[in-house]
């Protein structure tokens, strides 16, 4: 991330995709991911041995609608039960966070959760980053008409690569806020190097806030995976219409069967697309072949234990102050900050 002081951010008006202003504490910042760059990402997986997608394809608009009714599924228990834990322990989180601070949120989708907090946080700047721009301004604006006090400087940008806040950023504790156990989606290698990341976008002083997902008996993790509506089989089978769209392909989604595993050593939840024949998948950059059987991994969703992801953040230069879990201890919510660095004698 690279900060740069130039004009007060709120001081232009700006237009909706509808052509409408945005409103006076609205600021979106389309900062133009190309969907080119994303091309020899996508090519290099499909053309390793165990060919793989990166999970964030997962959502173009019709996988964001498909996962917010996940979301909603009785055997997807991971987004309750965090709303549940922000919603009751709010006060105690900002107390954590601190209030007036600025709030950093990579990957914020629709912005749901942080609505849980913004009472007690208070926050002088909210800034929410997404690659998709216009579920990104959608959500600000209405964030921004339902809490009409609050600052919102949205980036519409590929957060794990190069994004600019232009626009002076105001004084105060940065905090990130990273929910949904996204965290999981990583091996604790990339992990590391995520929060580490993080922890440089905190500055001295900062702090994040990260929901992680707890490891629990398998037939319960696979349920929350593979749903009886077949709503998440429908998801996964998604990616492929979005990668037809991105490089010209010609997937067909109905070859492909849901698959989701919990690898009880591993502690991660594994998304695949297994092929339901021997076929061949064309695009301009030359073809794809699979034989039957043959697998896409789509997605790992890594489980903690409560001590086992403070040793990972501790590699990452961070450590966990506080922890709230649910009567269950199906989920937790972390506040971290970074290690104090302890000059030499």
């Amino acid at each position: 991330m690279t900060i740069t002081a130039l004009d007060d951010p709120l001081d232009s008006q700006q237009l909706d995709h509808q052509g409408l202003p945005l409103p006076d504490n609205v600021k979106f910042d389309n900062q133009h991911p190309s969907a080119g760059d994303c091309h020899q990402e996508i090519l290099q997986g499909l053309r390793q041995k165990q060919k793989v997608i990166n999970p964030k394809f997962f959502y173009d608009a019709r996988g964001s609608a498909l996962f917010d009714q996940i979301t909603r599924l009785a055997e997807y228990y991971l987004t309750r039960t965090e709303q549940k834990i922000l919603n009751t322990y709010s006060a105690e989180i900002a107390d954590c966070c601190g209030r007036r601070s600025i709030v950093i949120e990579p990957g914020s989708g629709s912005s749901e959760k942080v609505r849980l907090l913004l009472n007690e946080l208070r926050p002088r700047m909210y800034i929410p980053i997404d690659i998709s721009a216009a579920p990104l301004q959608q959500a600000a604006v209405q964030l921004g008409r339902q809490f009409p006090w609050l600052r919102i400087h949205a980036i519409c940008a590929d957060f794990t690569d190069a994004w600019t806040l232009s626009g002076q950023l105001p004084a105060g504790k940065r905090v990130i806020f990273y929910p949904g156990s996204t965290i999981g989606n990583l091996d604790p290698h990339n992990a590391v190097n995520l929060l580490t990341h993080l922890g440089n976008w905190m500055g001295n002083g900062g702090g994040a806030l990260i929901g992680v997902d707890l490891h629990k008996p398998t037939q319960q993790l696979q349920a929350a995976y593979d749903d009886a509506a077949g709503v998440t089989a429908a998801f996964n089978r998604n990616v492929l219409h979005h990668l037809n769209q991105l490089l010209g392909s010609d997937f067909d989604p109905t070859e492909f069967e849901h698959r989701a595993h919990y690898d009880e050593q591993l502690q991660r939840i594994e998304m695949h697309l297994v092929s339901r024949k021997a076929h061949s998948v064309n695009s301009p950059y030359g073809s794809f072949q699979f034989a039957a059987g043959e697998t896409i991994h789509t997605e790992n969703s890594y489980k903690y234990t409560i001590d086992g992801f403070a040793e990972l953040a501790e590699q990452a230069g961070l450590r966990v102050m506080r922890s709230w879990l649910d009567e269950e201890k199906l989920f937790s919510v972390h506040y971290l900050e970074p290690v104090p660095h302890t000059p030499p004698a």
